[in-house]
């Protein structure tokens, strides 16, 4: 069973959230050595950064970091799902990007892996 229901409106909301975390950590979409570097952080430390923000919640740079990598992670999934029932899910801007880099540093991983 699929986890989203309206794939657009979630994608669009996701989208919105992202471009949110990526204004508050400085995030310039358009540097693909910094997309890149954050989606690679995102792969391998996401849960290192969430329990980071959970033990320091004053630290606003980091919760939005672990809120961005759990927003990645969202993302992921609804490529995945919406595969799986037979369509691309496409964003706008930012989710191309970050998803590109998402894709690309995931696809690292698994041949080093």
């Amino acid at each position: 069973m699929a986890g989203f229901e309206n794939y657009q409106d979630e994608i669009r909301n996701i989208e919105l959230e992202i471009e949110r975390m990526g204004v508050a950590l400085g995030v310039d979409w358009n540097d693909e050595a910094q997309v890149r570097a954050l989606a690679r952080e995102a792969l391998e430390h996401s849960a290192d950064r969430v329990r980071q923000a959970a033990s320091d919640p004053s630290d606003q740079q980091l919760a939005a970091k672990a809120t961005l990598f759990g927003l990645a992670n969202l993302m992921l999934r609804a490529m995945e799902e919406s595969a799986e029932v037979g369509f691309e899910t496409h964003g706008g801007p930012v989710w191309k990007i970050f998803g590109r880099a998402l894709w690309a540093e995931a696809a690292l991983r698994g041949k080093a892996g």
